[in-house]
């Protein structure tokens, strides 16, 4: 059984450091045997979630879109910034939107027993670290399975060639040990 990987960065900047982090840890899921999708939240954007919108016009189609994706995929590698020591909004936004419950689905459905693998950049000295936490906490009251490692890449601003690779092999070989174990816990549930 190969696993389906759901890779992407809790960021909408171009150039952002965690999307750079996000495609290292899809190329170590690769390199562990999944089958990855890495995607770029910025490909679908999302109003704020606001109930008065989703009871007059029901889910945004870019929010059913993201669930399909999550729903076809055993796990998720998510690069997370830290805004203000917590989750960024686009992220907790996306969470929200793909949290709500369409016709024919059961509660939380593209979240429950997902495998989640989790790490931070950030250009500080704890790399992300407090945003993380809060991410953390999320996904466990959603149901999901997240794994007890994690990782957070401080001065990231520094860790990147211009193709964007971790240059320092000590960085790149935590980031592939998350993405590898991800891959592990999901083909051992899922086989």
């Amino acid at each position: 059984m190969t696993p389906k990987i759901l890779t992407f960065a809790g960021s909408l900047r171009k150039d952002s450091l965690n999307k750079k982090l996000a495609a290292a840890a899809a190329q170590g899921a690769l390199e562990a045997g999944a089958e990855v999708t890495l995607i770029d939240l910025a490909d679908y954007p999302l109003p704020m979630y606001d109930g008065d919108i989703e009871a007059s016009d029901g889910i945004p189609d870019n929010a059913m879109k993201l669930k399909t994706l999550m729903k076809s995929h055993h796990g998720f590698l998510i690069a997370t910034p830290e805004y203000n020591s917590s989750i960024s909004a686009v992220l907790k936004n996306t969470i929200d939107w793909a949290s709500r419950k369409a016709d024919g689905e059961s509660p939380l459905e593209c979240f429950v027993g997902k495998v989640i693998g989790l790490m931070a950049a950030s250009p500080g000295g704890l790399g992300g670290l407090r945003g993380m936490f809060h991410v953390r906490d999320i996904f466990l009251n959603i149901n999901s399975i997240v794994l007890p490692g994690h990782y957070a890449l401080s001065s990231a601003h520094d860790a990147f060639d211009d193709a964007g690779n971790i240059i320092d092999e000590v960085h790149r070989d935590k980031v592939n040990s998350i993405a590898s174990r991800v891959v592990e816990v999901a083909r051992k549930l899922h086989s």
